[in-house]
């Protein structure tokens, strides 16, 4: 180390290491404040750049959402009115059913009373005819018992006067 008695200012080595530093600062600083705050400036622009960006991405994605959601409300409704018609359809086709089976009984029924009628007037004509024949069949006994031949000449000759009137 230098004695500071010994000179100047000038000629201590420190002071020029001082003065070199100073001049390096001062000649390195000018660029590398340019650069640096170049850097920040453009990294300043890239970071608004991306916030710019996530802006518009989180916009659209909004838009996107809201979308999303009326589609899907309306895909809600548009089911829920298919179900509404689906059951309406479903009672409409059940009222019809009803009524056609309804229908077709009481056709049936028509039928079957019709079929009872015929019965009832067929068992009634073959109960006539079977009284009819037992009748005459009693009455040819009878007759045959208790008439002479003349006496049964004469009730021959009126039953088949009386024949006509009675077959109308």
């Amino acid at each position: 180390m230098a004695d500071p008695s010994s000179g100047s200012l000038l000629a201590q080595p420190e002071f020029w290491v001082a003065a070199s530093f100073v001049a390096f600062f001062v000649v390195v600083w000018k660029p590398l404040r340019t650069v640096l705050i170049g850097g920040l400036d453009a990294r300043a622009e890239r970071i608004r750049r991306e916030l710019d960006e996530a802006q518009r991405l989180r916009e659209e994605a909004q838009t996107l959402l809201a979308d999303f959601q009326r589609k899907q409300r309306d895909a809600i409704q548009e089911a829920e009115a298919i179900v509404a018609r689906a059951r309406s359809e479903a009672e409409r086709v059940q009222r019809d059913a009803q009524a056609r089976l309804e229908a077709e009984l009481r056709r049936r029924e028509a039928q079957a009373m019709q079929r009872i009628a015929q019965a009832e007037q067929s068992a009634a004509a073959e109960v006539r005819t079977a009284a009819v024949d037992i009748a005459l069949a009693a009455t040819r006994q009878i007759l045959a018992q208790k008439l002479d031949e003349t006496a049964q000449g004469r009730l021959i000759d009126e039953a088949i006067r009386e024949l006509p009137g009675k077959l109308n």
